[in-house]
């Protein structure tokens, strides 16, 4: 009798939480009025389950639907944030902190469950933790290290450090080793330095390594390199349907700043593409030798290995990606949906999480929602949808921190519920499907279409949508003051004294160049484009930093000429001879 009653106060707290929090009668609850301020297709509801609980990486929900979410960083209650509902309204009532473990960089990446594991990482680390069975919200037990990057541990690199990980269905786990600098280059991130031939960096990084998920205290020596080509993968997960891994690789940086001559600031808020792989054994993306341009719709060589934009080598003996997503949209989850709550063409498809661009300047920044692609027989089935946007609250992003939310974990929930984090305060929403499913098509998709000609989704007018507009008019006011009478409004010159501005290396090179030619003047023979003139060209020290930066951003933005900005700091540090 003794251990029958023990038994059953045992198992009460379990059952009231099973039945409380499960929702057996199948009921969803109520989604809020604003739906979390999301925009989704029709027919879908969302409510915020938490706000504000510290800022979030990526999710795990439990069988019995409890949360866990990764802290970006530890604070002194912990590194994660566990989370119930006990009313069934939808939303956390129970908050609690674990997880005081980590001792390394922190920098929550990865989070899933596995065979009644609580799997998640560090910058560093992979980490495990045995889920309760009693009805407890925090694991009991201590968290056991999976897998150490020693490298990472001994001061080794910092850039694309990510640890996201997902498992397959024979007992493997992936993680992916990002690259240690931008594109391989012999000077990272120095302007023209060439790339390193061959990449040294990708014997231990650019790739995805897999481990077995049940051993201990591994390296990254005892896994097996599984693909290789790939400079940084957060978005990552297993298809349980085609049994093959897929990943979303976030693309390199600065194209303008460090190959001004072949890249406009335009190309470069744009390229390269978030790339969609399949990562079947032994593929290789092509990373750092090529990229792939959507624009143009093929993979074409890197600059720092003899590209110039067009050129596309041996381009085609890489893998290809299934998609070409815009530029630095930085796709940080991709979920496969297998729950049976939303309609039939989201079973089996991507949800991919684009946590949002920093570096598009001078355009608005792009991302920050969730998209679809539906899937069929392991491919994309159709073109990629908008699914969830409205994260960041408004119509146009100039800087990253002007967000109020970005999108950056999925997970779905026992039910069929969709859940995303947010790593800007720890918020987390839950979207759930009210309508007929069987009555879902192309009209409940209708407003989410529209929402692809948002400034945080649509490729950008390469003069309209350019922020700086208003500094371009500025400067070709003045030009047309100061300048044109010599160059002439269409900058071709009058063909004899004055040479053109047009498509000229002069005013693409390079900058400090082009601003002593405006302040100090020039006398005597110069060539440009081949051809000699000799003519005078009268110092403009009077005009302002601004003013001639104003100028010389008009010219270098226009004319055929495809470079970047210049700022009035320069022009400053130029004048004072720094």
């Amino acid at each position: 009798m003794f251990t029958r009653t023990r038994l059953l106060r045992g198992l009460l707290p379990a059952a009231l939480w099973w039945f409380a929090g499960c929702n057996p009668d199948g009921k969803l609850p109520d989604g809020d009025p604003d739906n979390g301020k999301l925009f989704l297709p029709d027919g879908f509801e969302a409510l915020v389950v938490v706000d504000s609980v510290g800022k979030g990486r990526h999710l795990a929900v439990a069988d019995n639907g409890d949360i866990y979410m990764k802290l970006r960083a530890t604070t002194e209650e912990g590194g994660i944030v566990a989370l119930r509902d006990t009313n069934r309204d939808g939303r956390a009532d129970i908050v609690r902190y674990f997880g005081q473990e980590f001792d390394r960089i922190n920098y929550g990446t990865g989070m899933r469950i596995y065979k009644g594991y609580l799997y998640y990482s560090t910058s560093s680390t992979v980490y495990r933790v045995k889920l309760p069975a009693d009805g407890e919200l925090l694991p009991q037990e201590r968290a056991e290290i999976v897998l150490d990057d020693t490298i990472l541990a001994n001061g080794g690199h910092i850039e694309h450090c990510a640890k996201p990980l997902t498992f397959d269905d024979e007992g493997h786990l992936y993680v992916p080793f990002g690259a240690p600098g931008d594109i391989c280059q012999a000077e990272n991130r120095k302007p023209g330095a060439p790339g390193k031939m061959p990449c040294d960096e990708l014997e231990w990084h650019g790739g995805v390594w897999r481990f077995d998920a049940d051993r201990l205290n591994q390296v990254q020596a005892d896994g097996e390199k599984y693909a290789t080509g790939i400079r940084s993968i957060v978005a990552f997960d297993w298809n349980h349907k085609d049994r093959n891994l897929f990943a979303l690789q976030h693309g390199r940086d600065n194209l303008s700043r460090v190959w001004p001559e072949y890249y406009t600031p335009w190309h470069s808020a744009l390229l390269p593409s978030e790339e969609f792989f399949k990562v079947s054994r032994d593929f290789d993306g092509g990373w750092p030798y090529y990229y792939y341009d959507q624009l143009q719709e093929k993979k074409l060589l890197s600059p720092e290995y003899g590209g110039d934009g067009k050129k596309t080598g041996d381009a085609e003996k890489v893998g290809q990606p299934l998609i070409g997503f815009p530029g630095h949209w930085a796709p940080n989850d991709l979920l496969f949906y297998s729950g049976d709550q939303f309609p039939e063409r989201y079973r089996h498809g991507a949800f991919i999480a684009f946590h949002g661009s920093t570096i598009r300047a001078p355009y608005p920044q792009a991302g920050y929602f969730v998209a679809f692609v539906p899937f069929r027989d392991g491919l994309p089935d159709g073109p990629w949808e908008v699914f969830a946007d409205g994260f960041a609250q408004l119509d146009t992003i100039v800087n990253t921190g002007d967000a109020h939310a970005r999108p950056v974990g999925l997970a779905m929930g026992p039910d069929g519920s969709l859940y995303i984090s947010d790593s800007v305060r720890g918020k987390i929403w839950r979207i759930m499907y009210k309508g007929r499913k069987s009555e879902f098509g192309a009209a409940q998709l209708a407003k989410m279409e529209a929402r692809k000609q948002r400034t945080n989704v649509k490729t950008p007018h390469e003069v309209e949508d350019n922020l700086q507009k208003e500094v371009i008019a500025a400067g070709e006011k003045l030009y047309n003051q100061y300048c044109a009478t010599c160059h002439l409004a269409d900058g071709n010159g009058d063909g004899n004294r004055y040479p053109p501005i047009t498509s000229s290396e002069w005013v693409s090179g390079q900058p400090r160049r082009l601003i002593e030619l405006v302040l100090k003047g020039m006398n005597g023979p110069i060539t440009v484009k081949g051809k000699p003139y000799n003519g005078a060209m009268p110092a403009h020290d009077y005009l302002s930093d601004v003013q001639v930066a104003q100028i010389l951003t008009y010219i270098r933005l226009g004319f055929g000429n495809d470079a970047s900005e210049i700022h009035p700091d320069w022009v400053k540090a130029v004048r004072s001879g720094n």
